[in-house]
């Protein structure tokens, strides 16, 4: 039997790397999606490889964006996400992915679904379909293309780029509506089987539970692969997180919590300490404001998964939460260390220190994208497989 193909861009943005498609050449009805893109990434793989897709067995690397003419007039397009599960048969569009949102202003520029000059800034308005909020894309255009030559770099991918800035827009209540789902910058959350934890539970960019280090017997900058290894660990925190769900008004119940994989968030965060990076650099105190270890749909993530990061900074000029209590030089643009290195986000909160009336202003981040390959993805469907099987038995 042929395999099926469609047109795809292959890009990476920031850490993450995904297949994005235009809306166009999907088909018409969103509920026909899921099979293919399962296909594509090569899920669900008990292996935890996908050798047979284009993904690559990490949750940073399994992802699908889709973009097309934006549907508000606020916007110049619409961009919508996909967290392919790799050993399971889940497509997640829960939340969006910040790191892949750098690499949407260029893809629809050079799409022509967005406009820019062929030379200067190019100014792209993504709406964010996962969380319903636009986030304004600023990157230099040269020749007619994006740029992608230049002197920044980023921590966790080899060399350097061109900076494109996304400036997250009031990011407050993506899912939940509210900053503070609980109305409280720190909480305490009765965990099944670990008792009671304290917390801070923040609505931004994406929605993040931020729990101390300590709390779970850590000291912060330990690296992913130990982590991994680490089954207690992983459990306690997936405990946190669905219990935090709850809490936020996500999931009805820890049942429904553990379904929703990919939101909210949760991260440990530790005050500035010296520690070591995945390349063995070290990383000494005074060379961030906090540090954070994320999990990515069980997995301890490589670096910091921009919305979180955006979150993070946002939590920490919130009065009360934890976040605001661990981090050093507030004031200043916040470093976050993470286990690649450091990333450096802004953000504007106002009325910080009235839960009641804070308010996310903004959070902004500056990543390096550029496309990869582009051409036809090809892929086996399920009714291919079994057709194929079914030749096979004749």
């Amino acid at each position: 039997m042929p395999q099926t193909h469609l047109r795809a861009t292959f890009m990476r943005g920031g850490t993450s790397k995904a297949v994005v498609f235009n809306r166009h050449d999907l088909p018409a009805d969103p509920a026909a999606w899921d099979p293919i893109f399962l296909a594509v990434m090569g899920s669900p793989d008990p292996n935890g490889r996908q050798l047979d897709g284009m993904g690559g067995g990490l949750s940073s690397v399994s992802k699908i964006c889709i973009v097309g003419p934006s549907t508000r007039p606020d916007a110049d397009i619409d961009y919508t996400f996909a967290q392919v599960s790799v050993k399971s048969a889940s497509v997640d569009y829960s939340g969006n992915c910040g790191n892949m949102s750098s690499a949407m202003g260029p893809f629809a520029v050079e799409e022509g679904l967005a406009g820019a000059p062929a030379d200067g800034e190019a100014v792209v308005r993504i709406h964010n379909t996962n969380t319903g909020k636009v986030i304004i894309s600023r990157f230099a255009m040269r020749g007619g293309e994006a740029e992608t030559q230049g002197i920044f770099a980023i921590d966790g991918v080899g060399g350097t780029g061109a900076p494109v800035r996304l400036e997250f827009v009031e990011p407050g209540g993506t899912k939940t509506g509210k900053l503070l789902p609980t109305g409280r910058p720190r909480d305490v959350l009765d965990v099944p089987g670990l008792g009671r934890v304290e917390a801070s539970l923040i609505d931004a960019a994406n929605p993040c539970v931020f729990v101390e280090a300590g709390t779970l017997g850590k000291q912060g900058g330990e690296l992913p692969d130990a982590l991994e290894q680490d089954a207690v660990f992983l459990a306690q925190m997936e405990a946190i997180r669905c219990a935090a769900s709850v809490a936020m008004g996500i999931a009805p119940d820890l049942a429904a919590a553990a379904a929703i994989a990919s939101v909210p968030k949760v991260a440990m965060i530790a005050a500035p300490a010296r520690m070591t990076t995945l390349s063995g650099r070290v990383l000494e105190a005074e060379a961030m404001s906090l540090a954070i270890r994320m999990i990515s749909i069980g997995q301890p993530h490589r670096a910091v998964p921009i919305t979180g990061a955006t979150c993070l900074a946002i939590a920490v000029r919130i009065a009360g939460s934890l976040p605001h209590a661990l981090a050093q030089g507030q004031e200043a643009p916040i470093t976050i260390a993470h286990p690649s290195g450091t990333t450096v986000v802004d953000a504007a909160v106002e009325h910080a220190d009235d839960p009641a009336r804070a308010h996310a202003v903004h959070g902004a981040v500056y990543r390096t994208a550029r496309r990869l390959f582009e051409g036809k993805v090809f892929y086996k469907t399920p009714q291919t497989a079994e057709r194929a099987g079914q030749l096979a038995a004749e």
